[in-house]
Protein backbone atom coordinates (compact mmCIF):
# COMPACT_ATOMS: atom_id res chain seq x y z
CA UNK A 1 0.00 0.00 0.00
CA UNK A 2 0.99 3.59 -0.58
CA UNK A 3 -0.17 6.69 1.28
CA UNK A 4 0.20 10.43 0.82
CA UNK A 5 -1.44 13.53 2.25
CA UNK A 6 -1.30 17.27 1.68
CA UNK A 7 -2.86 20.31 3.34
CA UNK A 8 -3.04 24.02 2.47
CA UNK A 9 -4.63 27.05 4.11
CA UNK A 10 -6.27 27.99 0.81
CA UNK A 11 -6.45 31.33 -0.96
CA UNK A 12 -8.38 33.33 1.65
CA UNK A 13 -7.88 31.97 5.19
CA UNK A 14 -4.90 33.27 7.17
CA UNK A 15 -4.54 30.09 9.23
CA UNK A 16 -4.84 26.39 8.54
CA UNK A 17 -7.15 24.61 10.99
CA UNK A 18 -6.92 21.34 9.07
CA UNK A 19 -4.40 18.63 9.87
CA UNK A 20 -3.75 15.00 9.03
CA UNK A 21 -1.60 12.10 10.23
CA UNK A 22 -0.44 8.98 8.41
CA UNK A 23 1.15 6.37 10.68
CA UNK A 24 2.39 2.93 9.68
CA UNK A 25 2.05 0.08 12.19
CA UNK A 26 4.46 -2.66 11.13
CA UNK A 27 3.27 -5.03 13.85
CA UNK A 28 -0.25 -5.20 12.42
CA UNK A 29 0.73 -4.58 8.77
CA UNK A 30 -1.54 -1.57 8.48
CA UNK A 31 -1.74 2.18 8.16
CA UNK A 32 -3.49 4.49 10.60
CA UNK A 33 -4.82 7.61 8.89
CA UNK A 34 -6.76 10.55 10.28
CA UNK A 35 -7.87 13.96 9.06
CA UNK A 36 -9.36 16.79 11.14
CA UNK A 37 -10.91 20.15 10.26
CA UNK A 38 -11.08 22.51 13.24
CA UNK A 39 -13.71 25.08 14.13
CA UNK A 40 -13.98 27.87 16.69
CA UNK A 41 -11.60 30.61 15.60
CA UNK A 42 -8.04 30.40 14.30
CA UNK A 43 -6.39 29.51 17.59
CA UNK A 44 -9.11 27.27 19.01
CA UNK A 45 -10.01 25.46 15.80
CA UNK A 46 -6.42 24.65 14.95
CA UNK A 47 -5.74 23.51 18.49
CA UNK A 48 -8.83 21.29 18.57
CA UNK A 49 -7.91 19.57 15.31
CA UNK A 50 -4.29 18.96 16.36
CA UNK A 51 -5.22 17.68 19.81
CA UNK A 52 -7.93 15.37 18.48
CA UNK A 53 -5.82 14.07 15.62
CA UNK A 54 -2.78 13.24 17.73
CA UNK A 55 -4.86 11.68 20.50
CA UNK A 56 -6.89 9.59 18.06
CA UNK A 57 -3.89 8.17 16.21
CA UNK A 58 -1.80 7.66 19.36
CA UNK A 59 -4.62 5.77 21.07
CA UNK A 60 -5.04 3.42 18.09
CA UNK A 61 -1.29 2.87 17.71
CA UNK A 62 -0.91 2.04 21.41
CA UNK A 63 -3.76 -0.47 21.26
CA UNK A 64 -2.34 -2.16 18.18
CA UNK A 65 1.13 -2.34 19.76
CA UNK A 66 -0.10 -3.60 23.12
CA UNK A 67 1.55 -6.77 24.42
CA UNK A 68 -1.62 -7.85 26.20
CA UNK A 69 -3.14 -11.06 24.90
CA UNK A 70 -6.58 -9.44 24.73
CA UNK A 71 -7.50 -8.67 21.12
CA UNK A 72 -9.81 -5.70 20.64
CA UNK A 73 -12.03 -5.47 17.55
CA UNK A 74 -11.08 -2.56 15.32
CA UNK A 75 -14.55 -1.08 15.68
CA UNK A 76 -14.16 -0.75 19.43
CA UNK A 77 -10.65 0.64 19.11
CA UNK A 78 -11.81 3.38 16.74
CA UNK A 79 -14.88 4.32 18.77
CA UNK A 80 -12.81 4.46 21.96
CA UNK A 81 -10.07 6.46 20.20
CA UNK A 82 -12.64 9.03 19.08
CA UNK A 83 -14.07 9.25 22.60
CA UNK A 84 -10.58 9.82 24.00
CA UNK A 85 -9.88 12.50 21.39
CA UNK A 86 -13.16 14.17 22.33
CA UNK A 87 -12.31 14.05 26.03
CA UNK A 88 -8.88 15.64 25.54
CA UNK A 89 -10.19 18.46 23.34
CA UNK A 90 -13.25 19.13 25.51
CA UNK A 91 -11.27 19.13 28.78
CA UNK A 92 -8.77 21.60 27.32
CA UNK A 93 -11.55 23.97 26.29
CA UNK A 94 -12.88 24.06 29.84
CA UNK A 95 -9.87 25.83 31.38
CA UNK A 96 -9.03 28.25 28.56
CA UNK A 97 -11.70 30.89 27.84
CA UNK A 98 -10.29 31.55 24.37
CA UNK A 99 -10.98 27.91 23.50
CA UNK A 100 -14.59 27.71 24.69
CA UNK A 101 -16.77 25.97 22.13
CA UNK A 102 -13.89 24.76 20.00
CA UNK A 103 -14.30 21.55 18.08
CA UNK A 104 -13.21 19.60 15.04
CA UNK A 105 -14.39 17.12 12.50
CA UNK A 106 -12.57 13.83 12.23
CA UNK A 107 -12.42 11.06 9.68
CA UNK A 108 -9.94 8.25 9.96
CA UNK A 109 -9.18 4.69 10.82
CA UNK A 110 -7.18 1.57 10.02
CA UNK A 111 -6.40 0.19 6.58
CA UNK A 112 -4.72 -3.21 6.55
CA UNK A 113 -2.30 -4.48 3.92
CA UNK A 114 -4.88 -7.14 2.98
CA UNK A 115 -7.30 -4.37 2.00
CA UNK A 116 -9.71 -4.46 4.93
CA UNK A 117 -10.65 -0.95 6.01
CA UNK A 118 -12.23 0.44 9.17
CA UNK A 119 -13.28 4.09 9.34
CA UNK A 120 -15.08 6.41 11.77
CA UNK A 121 -16.26 9.96 11.19
CA UNK A 122 -17.72 12.92 13.05
CA UNK A 123 -18.71 16.05 11.14
CA UNK A 124 -18.45 16.65 7.39
CA UNK A 125 -14.92 15.55 6.53
CA UNK A 126 -15.34 12.64 4.17
CA UNK A 127 -14.00 9.24 3.16
CA UNK A 128 -14.48 8.02 -0.42
CA UNK A 129 -13.82 4.60 -1.93
CA UNK A 130 -12.77 4.90 -5.56
CA UNK A 131 -12.62 1.93 -7.93
CA UNK A 132 -10.27 2.84 -10.75
CA UNK A 133 -11.00 -0.40 -12.60
CA UNK A 134 -14.77 0.12 -12.58
CA UNK A 135 -14.56 3.93 -12.74
CA UNK A 136 -16.82 4.33 -9.75
CA UNK A 137 -16.74 6.53 -6.63
CA UNK A 138 -18.66 5.91 -3.42
CA UNK A 139 -18.88 8.15 -0.36
CA UNK A 140 -18.28 5.82 2.58
CA UNK A 141 -19.08 8.30 5.33
CA UNK A 142 -22.22 10.34 5.90
CA UNK A 143 -21.92 14.05 6.66
CA UNK A 144 -23.16 15.23 10.04
CA UNK A 145 -24.37 18.55 8.71
CA UNK A 146 -27.48 20.68 8.41
CA UNK A 147 -27.63 20.38 4.63
CA UNK A 148 -27.24 16.59 4.78
CA UNK A 149 -30.26 16.46 7.10
CA UNK A 150 -32.20 18.66 4.68
CA UNK A 151 -31.27 16.37 1.77
CA UNK A 152 -32.33 13.31 3.76
CA UNK A 153 -35.68 14.92 4.58
CA UNK A 154 -36.19 15.79 0.91
CA UNK A 155 -36.17 19.55 1.53
CA UNK A 156 -33.29 20.17 -0.90
CA UNK A 157 -31.38 18.20 -3.53
CA UNK A 158 -27.74 17.11 -3.43
CA UNK A 159 -26.92 19.78 -6.01
CA UNK A 160 -28.68 22.49 -3.99
CA UNK A 161 -26.73 21.37 -0.92
CA UNK A 162 -23.44 22.24 -2.64
CA UNK A 163 -24.35 25.95 -2.81
CA UNK A 164 -26.60 26.22 0.24
CA UNK A 165 -25.72 29.25 2.44
CA UNK A 166 -25.53 26.98 5.52
CA UNK A 167 -23.52 24.20 3.90
CA UNK A 168 -20.74 24.59 6.50
CA UNK A 169 -22.98 24.10 9.54
CA UNK A 170 -22.17 20.73 11.14
CA UNK A 171 -24.37 18.92 13.64
CA UNK A 172 -21.63 16.92 15.39
CA UNK A 173 -18.07 17.80 16.33
CA UNK A 174 -15.26 16.34 18.41
CA UNK A 175 -14.52 18.43 21.51
CA UNK A 176 -17.55 20.71 21.51
CA UNK A 177 -19.45 18.63 24.08
CA UNK A 178 -18.56 16.19 26.84
CA UNK A 179 -19.55 13.19 24.71
CA UNK A 180 -19.67 12.50 21.01
CA UNK A 181 -21.13 9.78 18.78
CA UNK A 182 -19.03 8.60 15.86
CA UNK A 183 -20.26 6.57 12.90
CA UNK A 184 -18.34 3.43 11.98
CA UNK A 185 -17.89 1.88 8.53
CA UNK A 186 -16.12 -1.12 7.03
CA UNK A 187 -14.95 -1.53 3.45
CA UNK A 188 -12.53 -3.53 1.34
CA UNK A 189 -9.75 -1.94 -0.71
CA UNK A 190 -9.15 -3.99 -3.86
CA UNK A 191 -6.01 -3.75 -5.99
CA UNK A 192 -5.78 -0.31 -7.64
CA UNK A 193 -8.61 1.07 -5.47
CA UNK A 194 -8.19 4.42 -3.73
CA UNK A 195 -9.31 5.46 -0.27
CA UNK A 196 -9.63 9.24 -0.32
CA UNK A 197 -10.06 11.35 2.83
CA UNK A 198 -10.76 15.06 2.49
CA UNK A 199 -11.96 18.13 4.35
CA UNK A 200 -14.92 20.13 3.05
CA UNK A 201 -12.45 22.61 1.59
CA UNK A 202 -12.02 20.07 -1.20
CA UNK A 203 -15.46 18.46 -1.41
CA UNK A 204 -17.25 21.83 -1.53
CA UNK A 205 -15.53 22.87 -4.76
CA UNK A 206 -14.37 19.64 -6.42
CA UNK A 207 -17.18 17.26 -7.36
CA UNK A 208 -17.20 13.52 -6.73
CA UNK A 209 -16.97 12.83 -10.47
CA UNK A 210 -13.95 15.12 -10.77
CA UNK A 211 -12.27 13.23 -7.92
CA UNK A 212 -12.98 10.00 -9.80
CA UNK A 213 -11.55 11.37 -13.04
CA UNK A 214 -8.37 12.46 -11.28
CA UNK A 215 -8.02 9.08 -9.54
CA UNK A 216 -8.27 7.33 -12.92
CA UNK A 217 -5.72 9.71 -14.44
CA UNK A 218 -3.20 9.75 -11.59
CA UNK A 219 -2.26 6.33 -10.23
CA UNK A 220 0.13 7.45 -7.50
CA UNK A 221 -1.28 8.87 -4.23
CA UNK A 222 1.07 11.85 -4.28
CA UNK A 223 0.20 12.77 -7.86
CA UNK A 224 -3.52 12.42 -7.12
CA UNK A 225 -3.39 14.54 -3.96
CA UNK A 226 -1.34 17.28 -5.60
CA UNK A 227 -3.62 17.36 -8.65
CA UNK A 228 -6.72 17.68 -6.48
CA UNK A 229 -5.07 20.38 -4.37
CA UNK A 230 -4.12 22.34 -7.49
CA UNK A 231 -7.72 22.06 -8.71
CA UNK A 232 -9.06 23.44 -5.43
CA UNK A 233 -6.55 26.29 -5.28
CA UNK A 234 -7.18 27.24 -8.89
CA UNK A 235 -10.87 27.56 -8.06
CA UNK A 236 -10.23 30.02 -5.26
CA UNK A 237 -10.12 27.67 -2.22
CA UNK A 238 -11.97 29.91 0.21
CA UNK A 239 -11.41 27.34 2.99
CA UNK A 240 -8.50 25.20 4.19
CA UNK A 241 -8.02 22.16 1.97
CA UNK A 242 -6.71 18.74 3.00
CA UNK A 243 -6.63 15.47 1.09
CA UNK A 244 -5.16 12.06 1.94
CA UNK A 245 -5.01 9.11 -0.46
CA UNK A 246 -4.33 5.43 0.21
CA UNK A 247 -3.87 3.02 -2.70
CA UNK A 248 -3.38 -0.73 -2.87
Amino acid sequence: MKCFGITDKGRIREDNQDCFIIEKCEKKSCFIVALCDGMGGAKAGGLASRLANKTFVSYIFDKLMSRKKVSYPYRQILIDACSEANRVAFDYSQFDDSCKGMGTTIVGGIISENGSGHIINVGDSRAYLISVRHKDIYQITKDHSLVEDLVEFGAITKEQARTHPQKNVITRAVGSEAEVNADYFEFNLQNSDVLLLCSDGLSNIVSDLEMLDYAVEYGEPELLCRALMDKALNRGASDNVTVVAVTR
